[in-house]
């Protein structure tokens, strides 16, 4: 890792150069360059910012692919790892995670790391910018959790025919995310939350967030929040962006509408993010390395320039921040000197074209175009809300089998090995159907079945011994691979019921 300095004639020749805000204490920021075209997007990002004189000094640092290929688990090199965690900031390019090397995505390995949890990304009409939607002034931001539900990348192959992904969401990191986007709100003058959930049908994590929703409200009487299921949250952002401030989901949801979101305004080419936790922050653009066109000085970095715009916000240098972005947004509304993607066909300029109009343009401002007030966001911690039920029973045991054959001599021959045990099979569903004792002949089966059973009498108490007891008895009968105990906590069910339970 080194210090990154970078003069550009442009910037010093620039006619606003001495417009710049006054000096500040200078604060380090980790750079990781990336692939593909990460590095051409990351060294034009440093130029404009140090054009406007923002008061950063860059460590860049490789990571990525080459590092992969090297044997680094992560893709990001420890003394990088170590640089941000000392200062708690870092702005990226496009990783790449090549097949055959490395473990876990490079991104969501860092994310994971720093308990990055809040992924931020703002929707916003930008001028110059000709999409289906461009009339319609829309300017909200998704809030994705981001370290939780599916992306935890816990998976099985629990039989040769069956996967299995373990949706995992708690109650601590439903109520940060949903404090965080309260918080974002507050700080950016935004009055609407919608949190969109699909709780209609995982009624246990999902319908956490939508808890931790209504038991944070009454904190922000300024803030009119609702719910809406996903589904309906993707069509209305289609029907009528214009509607949204603030939206905040989870991991799966959120990675989905944010892109939808980027697509309404212009596409990845031109969409920021933030990847937020308590001790740092990740800013990087979210779109591909474009291996096609890496080294050929054409990329476009507005992505990745309005990502540092965040961070200059992120850092306090709000002054910084609406300069940059405010040259952006003429640069772009003025048409001149685009890059391809940007431009009319066959106008594109290159890279550094595109950065040098954006530096002439530090100091000036699209008429009647007010840059949004900003303020810091201070998070309190939030405490231990987890829940103690005063009374925890055991009722149920699941025990998913791998078996090919007839599931009514399975349901037979499982019954019979239980009928002198505490235990009583109620149920084998497939893929969430109930196919035994009721068979439904439309259902498909497969060779993965979730064996549902309970105390064979209600005064029976059910422990430890009596599941190992269940499990010793049938050892010799099935194969077994997965088995969920069935809890009641203080009288209520902690487990969803099969398709056709009764």
């Amino acid at each position: 890792m080194h210090q990154y300095s970078h003069s550009s004639s442009a910037a010093s020749s620039s006619p606003t150069a001495n417009l710049a805000p006054a000096a500040l204490p200078r604060q380090k920021v980790v750079v990781l360059q990336g692939d593909g075209i990460g590095p051409e997007v990351v060294a034009a990002t440093v130029r404009v910012l140090d054009a406007a004189a923002a008061p950063i000094d860059w460590e860049v640092s490789e990571a990525g692919a080459s590092l992969f290929a090297r044997g680094v688990e992560t893709g990001v090199p420890q003394d990088a790892l170590d640089a941000i965690e000392s200062c708690g900031v870092a702005l990226k390019g496009p990783l790449e995670t090549p097949i055959g090397f490395g473990n876990k995505s490079a991104n969501v390995t860092l994310r994971k790391l720093f308990e990055l949890y809040a992924n931020v990304r703002p929707v916003r009409t930008l001028p110059g910018i000709k999409t289906p939607f461009s009339d319609r002034a829309i300017d909200f931001v998704v809030v994705r959790e981001n370290v939780e539900d599916l992306y935890a990348g816990i998976e099985y192959m629990q039989t040769p025919n069956v996967a299995q992904c373990l949706k995992l969401m708690s109650r601590k990191g439903c109520r940060k995310i949903m404090r965080f986007a309260m918080e974002l709100a507050r700080a950016e003058g935004r009055k609407t939350l919608h949190t969109a959930t699909k709780a209609n049908i995982m009624k246990m994590t999902e319908g956490l967030m939508k808890q931790a929703m209504e038991d944070l409200l009454p904190a922000y009487p300024d803030i009119a929040g609702d719910h809406l299921l996903i589904d309906n949250c993707a069509h209305q952002m289609v029907i009528a962006p214009e509607q949204f401030e603030v939206i905040v989901t989870s991991n799966m949801n959120g990675d989905i509408i944010s892109d939808l979101g980027a697509g309404l305004v212009g596409g990845l080419g031109v969409a920021p993010s933030a990847n937020i936790g308590a001790h740092a922050a990740m800013f990087e653009a979210v779109h591909g390395s474009a291996p096609q066109i890496a080294g050929k000085g054409v990329a476009n970095p507005t992505a990745l320039l309005l990502s540092a715009v965040m961070m200059l916000r992120h850092l306090g240098l709000f002054d910084h921040a609406n300069r940059i972005e405010s040259a952006v947004f003429v640069t772009l509304a003025g048409g001149q000197d685009l890059t391809g993607d940007l431009a009319p066909k066959g106008q594109g300029v290159s890279t550094n074209a595109y950065v040098d109009r954006i530096i002439s343009n530090l100091g000036n401002a699209l008429p009647g175009v007010a840059p949004r007030t900003y303020s810091n966001i201070t998070l309190a911690a939030e405490g231990d809300r987890d829940l103690h039920p005063a009374v925890r029973e055991l009722v149920g045991l699941d025990v998913y089998v791998d078996y090919i054959g007839d599931v009514y001599e399975l349901g037979q021959r499982l019954t019979a090995h239980c009928a002198d045990s505490d235990w009583q099979l109620k149920l084998i569903s497939s893929r969430g159907t109930v196919v035994y004792p009721e068979t439904n002949p439309n259902t498909d089966l497969v060779d993965h079945w979730r064996c549902r059973f309970v105390a064979r009498h209600p005064a029976i108490a059910l422990d430890d011994e009596a599941v190992q007891k269940l499990l010793s008895t049938l050892h010799d009968q099935v194969s077994w691979m997965h088995l969920e105990k069935l809890y009641r906590f203080d009288g209520k069910d902690a487990f969803s019921k099969a398709q056709g339970e009764g």
